[in-house]
């Protein structure tokens, strides 16, 4: 038996707490930096100038859609405040988008024909995604909704064939090619396979086809990922998965996330659809209740300790820009501008200043540091290693039972990052002999930490700075 030394940061070394600022200053992201690529080791996107990038993106499908202009500078305003750096929206719009106007009164296409796109809404588009890029953010473009490929659920209707997807993907690639902060999603909640693969695939192409200059991954249904039926194309440079909205347990990651790591050749993942916020679990809320920020923050930080090399928050209202005279989608219950500032969106600026603070270029899953047995699926300890440091996200509190020897250095620099407020509390230098074990400095649901182990060699600042 190794021995186990309980370290509780109250015991014989200073307790400090260093605040944390919480809006983002400036820019979201900085465009000189170059465009994104895909990372030379396949794990994640940087920029040319080899600045890692870490994906922290929100959820507003109907944007171009259903907001006015001053609505849409509210709505990015707050968003870029909040750090996030990706917003996902799509063109031809899941909620009646071919057929009820946007906000300025303009439908996107003539005679419902993807050939024939109306220039008046796309410039409303255009606006929108140039308004992103003055506050530092890409947008995460969607050609079309799902809907309009296999109806399934939804409005319609079916307008795509093989040949007109094509021709609609080369018109979106000449449009788009030289705008600076374009990230292609193809796809909208629909299963690539089947009658859909040609479909969803000459949309790529056509894409593609005139756009080299931006990446280009699908957004999944529900419970599944992109690497399902395009893995291995050509024009898809990452994979990304939803892990949707019926689950509490980590199981889905495991089913998801670690296989879509693990797979050949190389590329990177991300969860793009994971629990949102205010969302009825499994659309159920009479008695399964609502999703909340500690749901959020949980299904967040193991997607990226996982092996994301970022992630996307949602909120129910909000990706519906619900508001009074609207019909409510799956039981949503606020307006879009009420639920702006609920806690879990919050939270998210503390992750990704946590992922920043320390390099991410060679991050992977570090599973093999935890020694628990039997942790329940819902409490699930998950571990991340990076270049002279270790992150492990404790969701509830439950004594961490971890092989510092694992780590490959003799000593750390310990410390507790609140994953809900972003401030971190000093434990101490901690040996790397035998198992040790961390209990968090609060426990129970809602208390969620992050360890954070530093070799005492690297001269990091405290997590977050």
């Amino acid at each position: 038996m190794k021995p186990i030394l309980l370290i509780v940061c109250l015991m014989t070394l200073s307790f400090h707490v260093l605040s944390q600022e919480i809006v983002w200053e400036g820019p979201a992201v900085d465009f000189s930096q170059g465009k994104l690529v895909v990372a030379d080791n396949n794990r994640l996107l940087t920029f040319e100038d080899g600045t890692p990038f870490f994906w922290m993106g929100d959820t507003a499908w109907e944007l171009f859609h259903r907001l006015t202009k001053d609505e849409t500078l509210e709505y990015l305003e707050n968003r870029r405040e909040k750090g996030f750096n990706v917003i996902q929206a799509v063109i031809l719009a899941e909620l009646d988008g071919l057929n009820t106007p946007n906000a300025e009164g303009n439908k996107p296409l003539i005679d419902n024909d993807p050939t024939k796109i109306n220039d008046a809404y796309f410039a409303h588009v255009d606006w929108v995604i140039q308004k992103a890029e003055e506050r530092g953010m890409y947008i995460g473009l969607l050609p079309t909704w799902g809907d309009k490929v296999d109806k399934k659920w939804g409005v319609g209707p079916v307008i795509f064939t093989e040949d007109n997807a094509f021709a609609y993907g080369e018109i979106l690639g000449k449009r788009y090619r030289n705008f600076k902060n374009i990230i292609w999603i193809n796809g909208g909640d629909r299963p690539g396979g089947g009658e859909n693969l040609p479909i969803w695939d000459a949309l790529a192409r056509g894409i593609k086809s005139v756009d080299q200059n931006h990446l280009m991954t699908y957004h999944p249904s529900g419970e599944s990922s992109s690497s399902k039926w395009f893995h291995e194309s050509d024009w898809l440079d990452f994979n990304m998965m939803q892990t949707g909205h019926g689950q509490r347990s980590y199981a889905i990651f495991q089913r998801l996330m670690l296989p879509d790591y693990n797979r050949q050749p190389i590329k990177p993942v991300l969860d793009g659809e994971p629990r949102y916020e205010d969302h009825p679990h499994n659309w159920k809320p009479e008695t399964l209740g609502w999703f909340d920020e500690v749901d959020v923050r949980q299904a967040i930080y193991w997607g990226v300790f996982s092996g994301g090399f970022g992630v996307t928050y949602g909120c129910h209202a909000i990706w519906q820009m619900l508001d009074e005279g609207r019909k409510p989608i799956g039981f949503a219950r606020n307006s879009w501008r009420d639920d702006l500032d609920l806690p879990g969106a919050w939270d998210m600026i503390h992750l990704r200043r946590l992922m920043e603070s320390r390099p991410l270029m060679d991050r992977v899953p570090f599973q093999e540091i935890i020694q628990n047995e039997n942790m329940p699926e819902k409490e699930f300890i998950v571990a991340t290693k990076g270049s002279n440091y270790v992150m492990v996200y404790i969701p509830t509190g439950l004594d961490a039972e971890l092989d510092l020897e694992r780590c490959g250095w003799k000593k750390s620099k310990a410390w507790w990052y609140n994953c809900r407020t972003g401030e971190v509390t000093k434990i101490g230098i901690t040996k790397h002999r035998g198992i040790h074990q961390f209990r968090t400095p609060s426990q129970g649901h809602g208390n969620d930490w992050v360890l954070v182990l530093d070799n005492v060699k690297s001269g990091f600042k405290a997590p977050g700075k």
